[in-house]
C-alpha cells in the first residue's frame, strides 16, 4: 500500500484479481490495499451479518491510512442449506463441495462497504444472488479439479469458467457471484458524491456470458438502449 499523502481518490480493499477486474468496469482509476482482517465468524453470527461486518472492517483497515478518498471493500461467501462453504483445503474437499452443490440452488452473499476516508461516512449493504449448479458428472468434476481452478475459489467453483460452465442458472447479480456487485458499488459511490464517468458500463458485461438483469432495480434508468437481453438462464 502507498504511503500517506497519496493522490489516489479511490481504493479497493482487496488483492483479488477478480474484484480488480470488476471494479475496473467503472472506468475509475484506483489503487489496491490489502487489509489484515481476521475472517473468523462470530458465535451464532448470521451469514449476511458476517459478510457485512467483514466488509466494513476491511474498509476501515484501509481507511485508517488515508486522509481522503473513498474505499471499496467486499466479503463474499457461499451458503448451501445454511452451511457456509469456504475455499477447499485440498482436492478431496473440492470434490466433496462440488458433488454437494450439483443440481442444487445455493446463495452467494457479498457484504460490500464504501467509506469516505475524510468524513468517515460509511455505507454497508449485502447483495444476494441465487445460483443453481448444473448436474455435472463425477468425471467432469475430476477433470475440473485437475485443472487447479477450484482450489482458490469459495465453494470450489468459478462461475466465469467458460470451459466448465458450472452454473445452469443465476438469479440476481452475476458480478456478485464473482465477488463484487458492480452496480451496487456504483450506486453507493454516487451516494458518496463520487463522480462516475459517462463511459462507465450501465450494465455488467462480464466475459463469461452473463448480463446483469437487476441494474434497473439498483440504478433506475441506467440501462443502455440496444443491449441484448440477458440469456434465458439468467433471471
Amino acid at each position: 500500500m502507498s504511503e500517506h499523502g497519496t493522490n489516489s481518490s479511490l481504493w479497493l480493499a482487496s488483492a483479488s484479481p477478480r474484484r480488480h477486474q470488476l471494479l475496473s468496469l467503472l472506468n475509475l482509476p484506483f489503487e489496491v490495499c490489502t487489509p489484515n482482517v481476521s475472517e473468523q465468524p462470530l458465535l451464532s453470527e448470521p451469514p449476511a451479518e458476517m459478510v457485512k461486518r467483514l466488509s466494513r472492517l476491511k474498509a476501515q483497515a484501509c481507511a485508517q491510512h488515508l486522509d481522503e478518498g473513498s474505499v471499496v471493500a467486499a466479503d463474499t461467501i457461499v451458503v448451501l442449506l445454511g452451511r457456509v462453504l469456504g475455499k477447499p483445503q485440498n482436492e478431496a474437499e473440492a470434490g466433496a463441495m462440488l458433488r454437494a452443490l450439483r443440481g442444487r440452488r445455493h446463495l452467494v452473499l457479498t457484504g460490500h462497504t464504501t467509506l469516505n476516508a475524510a468524513t468517515g461516512k460509511t455505507i454497508t449493504d449485502v447483495c444476494e444472488s441465487k445460483v443453481t449448479i448444473r448436474a455435472m458428472s463425477d468425471k467432469e468434476i475430476e477433470a475440473y479439479i485437475a485443472s487447479g481452478d477450484p482450489l482458490d475459489k469459495a465453494a470450489a467453483y468459478a462461475v466465469q469458467n467458460e470451459e466448465f460452465q458450472p452454473a445452469s442458472e443465476v438469479i440476481g447479480c452475476p458480478a456478485n457471484v464473482m465477488g463484487l456487485p458492480v452496480c451496487h458499488i456504483a450506486r453507493d459511490l454516487y451516494r458518496h458524491g463520487v463522480a462516475l464517468p459517462p463511459s462507465r458500463p450501465r450494465q455488467c458485461r462480464i466475459g463469461y456470458g452473463y448480463l446483469c438483469a437487476i441494474v434497473d432495480e439498483v440504478m433506475p434508468g441506467a440501462r443502455v438502449e440496444g443491449l441484448a437481453p440477458p440469456p434465458p438462464h439468467v433471471k
